[in-house]
């Protein structure tokens, strides 16, 4: 494998990777917003299922991604596939970041937020006993203040944004990716490379130097002239041989 696709792949696995963490930041926000919302009884609003659902869907995605750029990263079908679903997720992640547009907000004052709306030192409709507790009646989570709420919000949308950026690199990783394993296919192994994968040709000043057909073709041996050789004895010229 050529020096060249290894740092591709190095580059498109490290490209997953974060778009693996920026999904899975996402992911634990909402996860967490909907775990108070479900234990403190209050609404759970639709769009907060489908971002959830999208960052769920998006993690999983680059996890595999992950696994697949050091395996099968290059081949063409393969690599078709990965251009489709980046798209998609480059999509998934817009919307995300249209759902969460109220994390522009400034985190102070009055707020919109998961778990509610109002002051950011006041606590949402429906908080527990002491907030959190196991069993007795009392809350599982810890419902925090709408001023938490606000910037865990923020966090989702500004990250949703990169992760998209993320997506939009991944996708185009896929050409060059694809590119540099046609080269490894057609130019290795052979003796050119010494038998080794990849797409290493010889040098001009290393190419062998075969011989002129033409010049080979008057490479004949040298035929004496008469005044030379005379009666199979050399003469000087002006003279003459004697038996």
């Amino acid at each position: 494998m050529g020096l060249g696709s290894v740092l591709l792949r190095v580059v498109g696995n490290g490209v997953r990777v974060l778009q693996f963490l920026a999904s899975a930041v996402i992911l634990g926000i909402f996860s967490y917003y909907l775990a108070v919302l479900k234990d403190h009884n209050l609404t759970i609003a639709t769009w907060i299922r489908a971002v959830e659902g999208l960052s769920g869907a998006a993690t999983l995605y680059a996890l595999l991604g992950s696994l697949f750029t050091l395996c099968l990263a290059g081949i063409t079908f393969f690599g078709f596939i990965a251009m489709v679903l980046d798209v998609c997720f480059v999509g998934a992640m817009i919307a995300i970041a249209v759902l969460t547009r109220d994390g522009t907000q400034t985190c102070s004052g009055n707020v919109h937020t998961p778990l509610g709306n109002g002051p950011t030192d006041s606590r949402a409709d429906g908080y527990g006993k002491n907030g959190f507790g196991f069993g007795n009646g009392e809350t599982v989570t810890y419902l925090p203040n709408l001023g938490l709420a606000c910037r865990l919000e923020k966090t989702a949308f500004a990250v949703s944004i990169i992760a998209a950026g993320l997506f939009v690199i991944s996708f185009f990783l896929q050409i060059p990716m694809a590119r540099s394993h046609k080269r490894e296919k057609r130019f290795g192994p052979s003796p050119a490379n010494g038998y080794t994968s990849g797409s290493t040709r010889n040098r001009f000043w290393r190419r062998n130097k075969k011989t002129n057909p033409e010049a080979a073709g008057n490479n004949l041996p040298n035929h004496p002239t008469p005044g030379e050789i005379e009666g199979g004895y050399k003469t000087e010229p002006g003279t003459h041989a004697r038996f």
